[in-house]
């Protein structure tokens, strides 16, 4: 059963809210504090998948071996073009690397805020949703940092249209594509969740799915060349591909 939440007033529930936020504001800025003073170890896991080191890079340079070629190695050197920059960038990158380290504390206050008003079957729901979506969440970031974001930096990083022109990427511009292409696949990795709370209220069937399946290719298509940094093909292609494999993994789960 639902909490007696007529107990409380308006204001009351106002407190609340109002305490929970002041929580997730003080939990976000220690993370925060805690990623500025761990500089080195912070833009280690940010710079990484600029060196031809990186684990992806690597992983092709074995397949590569094993079919019998080579990938040439590459390098690319990022530069500051603003007096201030670097600490605004620095102070940007601990903030973001704050709120994600706190997000499961956030996401345990505002179900703690929520939760008196639902009944025992909605909390079920509830938890299943937002656990999946987190962990879906997760999952876009992971795939746009280890695979999408540093395939598309190594192909325009090291693209030339002439050997007398060297590529010099921004740091604003590297920090700002890496955080754009994350949380857009997060976002998008949301899909499975989406269509199964749809199927769940009854608004969606696989059937519709599969009618359709040539109109959400083009809406994947649209939304992919919106949310790429970039307009060109390639990058277009790695952002479509993962949004098409899931969208036939949601005819799955909807099925």
């Amino acid at each position: 059963m639902a909490a007696d939440t007529h107990t409380q007033s308006f204001w009351e529930h106002l407190d609340v809210l109002r305490t929970a936020i002041v929580k997730i504001v003080a939990v976000a800025v220690v993370f925060g504090i805690a990623a500025f003073f761990f500089k080195e170890e912070l833009f280690a896991v940010v710079l990484a998948p600029k060196d031809d080191g990186f684990v992806t890079y690597r992983l092709l340079d074995s397949m590569a071996t094993w079919v019998g070629s080579t990938v040439e190695p590459f390098s690319v050197r990022l530069i500051n073009t603003g007096l201030a920059q670097q600490f605004i960038i620095h102070m940007k990158t601990a903030l973001c690397a704050g709120v994600l380290c706190a997000s499961p504390y956030i996401l345990y206050q505002l179900f703690r805020f929520v939760s008196p008003a639902l009944y025992d079957n909605e909390r079920r729901y509830v938890i299943r949703v937002v656990g999946g979506g987190y962990a879906m969440f997760a999952s876009g970031v992971l795939v746009s940092y280890f695979l999408i974001f540093p395939l598309t930096f190594r192909f325009w990083g090291t693209y030339q249209v002439s050997g007398e022109v060297d590529n010099l990427i921004s740091l604003d511009s590297y920090i700002s594509t890496l955080v754009m292409m994350c949380l857009a696949m997060g976002i998008v990795f949301e899909i499975p969740i989406l269509s199964w709370l749809f199927a769940k209220l009854g608004f969606l069937s696989a059937d519709f799915m599969r009618k359709y399946r040539k109109h959400a290719i083009v809406i994947i298509l649209v939304i992919a060349a919106i949310i790429t940094p970039t307009s060109d093909v390639f990058t277009l292609s790695l952002v479509a591909l993962p949004m098409c494999v899931l969208y036939e993994i949601s005819i799955l789960i909807v099925k």
